[in-house]
């Protein structure tokens, strides 16, 4: 009888332990990213600095149930080098845009929140479409509707629909360019499909509308309903 118990609490130990190191190792990416975001925060790499911050970030996690992060278990690194590419470009061309929209415009300069559906219902892409578009200079994400993968942006000089509609669809082209870089079958399926709400017209015909209204005269006024003075 008690040998019995014995090999019964043997392997609930044993499968605990299996759990924990299952779970630690699932863990392990956002334990590292948590450790490096504490040594920047504080410009301290050193050991005793860092163990007391791995020791902080297991709290953090452990406290604190996130809910988890799925990924789709593959990466592009030839798309992922483009787009990096892509991105130093479209943050240097964003930070001449709204220098030239500051000089020409000032504080009469026409601002808008743009509602963006995205076509992924991934976590990992909702977030990474937001920061990737909050840090090319312009835009800013305001809110998010995880739910409903909706990113609410707060967009520099939009004064019409098609401006708004234009923005949209190049916040679109980056989620279909992070989509290449690491989304799952069926997000590469929804995006081949274009099946996104609220798109009213052709992601390139949008996106060309979009350039088309940047470059219009500063002296244009339209109203929208998206959009006043800031």
């Amino acid at each position: 009888m008690r040998s019995a118990r014995g090999r019964g609490y043997r392997r609930a130990l044993r499968g605990y332990w299996r759990a924990e190191a299952h779970r630690l190792l699932v863990e392990l990416p956002l334990l590292v990213w948590l450790l490096l975001v504490w040594g920047a925060i504080w410009q301290d790499w050193s050991p005793a600095n860092l163990i007391f911050g791995l020791i902080v970030s297991v709290i953090v996690v452990r406290s604190f149930r996130l809910p988890p992060v799925r990924l789709s278990g593959r990466f592009h690194l030839g798309w992922g080098l483009l787009f990096l590419l892509w991105f130093a470009w479209q943050v240097v061309l964003g930070s001449f845009q709204v220098l030239w929209v500051a000089i020409s415009q000032g504080r009469k300069v026409h601002n808008a929140v743009v509602r963006v559906p995205l076509r992924s219902r991934d976590d990992l892409l909702l977030t990474a479409v937001g920061h990737v578009t909050s840090l090319i200079p312009g835009s800013l994400v305001v809110e998010v509707d995880r739910r409903n993968s909706v990113l609410f942006l707060h967009v520099l000089n939009v004064k019409t629909p098609e401006q708004a509609e234009g923005f949209r669809a190049s916040v679109l082209r980056t989620e279909a360019r992070l989509v290449k870089i690491m989304g799952s079958a069926a997000d590469q399926e929804r995006v081949a499909a274009g099946d996104a709400d609220d798109s009213s017209q052709s992601v390139a015909d949008a996106y060309a509308a979009f350039t088309r209204s940047r470059k219009a005269p500063a002296g244009t006024n339209a109203g929208t309903k998206e959009g006043g003075h800031r």
